[in-house]
C-alpha cells in the first residue's frame, strides 16, 4: 500500500492516513470479507471520497483509484445499533466506524463498511486504473517491492486467480 488519502464532508484532505504493507489473509481467491489490518484515523470527519495507490506485487503493477463514499454508507457509520457483542458477552451499541478496502491483482478493490460485533457490509466494487508514473509514483524509477521466493514459486506454479475477484 503506498499511500491512502482521504477527502472528508466537510472536504477537507488528509494525505497518507494510511501506508505500508496490507493485511493477508492466508486465502488466495476471493475476498475475506473486511476486517484485516487497520490504523485509527482521528479529526477526520465522516469521509466523502478515498484516494488509494498501491502495488500489486505478484504482476507487478502499480493502481490508483478514487472510490466515492456514498451517502448510505456516512448514514450507517452514525446509526447506532443493538447487537450482542461475543467477545464482551454482553450488548452493546454498535457503530460501522471502519471502511475496509481490499485490493486484488487486476487492480480491483472492494470496499467494506463495518465495526466491532456487526461485521461488514459490502459497499461496492471498484476498477483502479494503473498509475502511468509506476510505483512511488517513479520516484523508485520503475523498481517495484520485490516478490517474496516463496510467493514468487506459487504464483508460478498456481496462477493468479483474476476471475475469483
Amino acid at each position: 500500500m503506498e499511500t491512502v488519502d482521504v477527502l472528508d464532508q466537510r472536504g477537507l484532505a488528509f494525505f497518507r492516513v494510511h501506508g505500508g504493507v496490507a493485511s493477508y489473509t492466508g486465502k488466495v481467491e476471493g475476498w475475506h470479507q473486511g476486517g484485516g489490518k487497520s490504523k485509527p484515523i482521528n479529526n477526520v470527519d465522516l469521509p466523502a471520497q478515498i484516494f488509494l495507490r498501491w502495488q500489486s506485487l505478484v504482476e507487478p503493477q502499480a493502481y490508483k483509484a478514487r472510490i466515492p463514499i456514498p451517502q448510505w454508507v456516512r448514514a450507517e457509520m452514525v446509526r447506532p445499533e443493538r447487537v450482542y457483542c461475543r467477545g464482551s458477552k454482553e450488548w452493546i451499541d454498535g457503530y460501522r466506524f471502519s471502511i475496509a478496502l481490499g485490493m486484488a491483482p487486476g487492480g480491483i478493490v472492494k470496499v467494506w463498511v463495518g465495526g466491532p460485533c456487526l461485521g461488514f457490509t459490502e459497499v461496492g466494487r471498484y476498477q483502479a486504473e494503473v498509475e502511468p508514473l509506476g510505483p512511488y509514483r517513479g520516484a523508485s524509477k520503475g523498481k517495484y517491492i520485490p516478490l517474496e521466493p516463496e510467493n514468487k514459486a506459487y504464483v508460478e506454479k498456481h496462477g493468479i486467480p483474476y476471475g475469483s475477484w
